[in-house]
């Protein structure tokens, strides 16, 4: 079969041959026809994410979409290793796999399933969010920032306020339901007070995908500013701009911030899956706007390395696209 190889953690992708993948007892056979280029898969492949395996020759790849054995179209996420997604056949376990509405092609559920499901599950197992609220988005100029935006108003976000440094692709925000946005350019002492002066109209929720000095500005903000006693669920998912930051003690021992992470092995299994069926549902109705760029999978090495933003990179085992 043809697969995007790493040799070794931390590696670009290597496209070649590689015998056909075989299901294991109690596993499932997956035809793979598109899998997305996500952080979580190249932190994984890097070995540095908290959930990666490590080691030497083994296909990348978190999730992505397919055919099962009996003709049905799945997604299908955490293939078994050293099986990845990023390949012509994947090894799963059956219980991580959903079938796909009609509606939604392989790709866009591709594209749309990892970014989009880390804000659902963040909003609805984590915060415990209730429609009505406000949410803060830190970091929502890359794809899952921008579905998170769109995401918080599908359920029921009064006003979402978007952080982020891209002034274009802040400025598009306003388009995906962003009630405010704030540049992370700016000066420390204009940050601080165009922050301040959100929490002092009441935020609800933060998510966080970038953590760093970001993540401090807000938490200081938020317990200077924001309503005495009022609870603020701070759901940490991703940390683009670092994985350390320095937290003042009286941040928390003088405010109502609720700290929480949102990840693999935060929610149990099944509650993720009923989610990315949610957020399918959602995605078949036209609900939800997300970039893509189709890309051959010999091409891994070549796109490994780009940024994340739009459009979104998915892998498919298409040579013609």
């Amino acid at each position: 079969m043809n697969a995007a190889m790493i040799e070794q953690a931390g590696a670009t992708p290597v496209y070649g041959q590689l015998a056909d993948a075989r299901a294991a007892e109690g596993c499932r056979l997956i035809q793979v026809r598109a899998a997305a280029l996500s952080h979580v898969t190249k932190s994984r492949a890097s070995g540095k994410h908290y959930s990666a395996a490590g080691g030497q020759n083994f296909v990348p790849g978190i999730d992505g979409t397919g055919i099962l054995e009996d003709g049905r179209r799945v997604y299908f996420l955490l293939p078994e290793s050293p099986h990845g997604s990023m390949a012509e056949l994947s090894v799963v376990d059956p219980a991580h796999c959903i079938e796909l509405p009609d509606k939604l092609s392989d790709i866009a559920a591709a594209a749309i399933a990892i970014p989009g499901m880390s804000s659902w599950v963040a909003l609805k197992e984590r915060a415990r969010f209730a429609a009505g609220g406000t949410v803060l988005v830190n970091g929502a100029t890359g794809t899952s920032g921008g579905l998170a935006v769109q995401v918080a108003k599908r359920l029921g976000a009064r006003r979402v306020i978007a952080t982020g440094r891209n002034a274009e692709a802040l400025a598009r925000l306003a388009s995906l339901g962003a009630d405010l946005t704030i540049s992370l350019n700016q000066e420390a002492g204009a940050l601080d007070k165009a922050l301040k002066a959100s929490f002092r109209n009441g935020v609800d929720v933060v998510l966080d995908y970038l953590w760093g000095p970001s993540a401090e500005a807000i938490l200081v903000a938020a317990a200077q500013a924001a309503p005495e006693a009022v609870p603020i669920r701070y759901i940490q998912i991703g940390s683009a701009s670092g994985p350390d930051i320095t937290l003042p003690s009286p941040v928390l021992r003088s405010s109502s911030i609720e700290l929480l992470g949102s990840g693999i092995n935060s929610v149990p299994l099944p509650r993720i899956k009923d989610a990315i069926r949610d957020l399918f549902a959602s995605a078949a109705a036209g609900e939800f706007e997300v970039p893509v760029q189709a890309v051959a999978l010999q091409r891994a090495g070549e796109f490994w390395d780009r940024p994340d933003g739009h459009p979104r990179i998915v892998f498919t085992m298409d040579r013609q696209v």
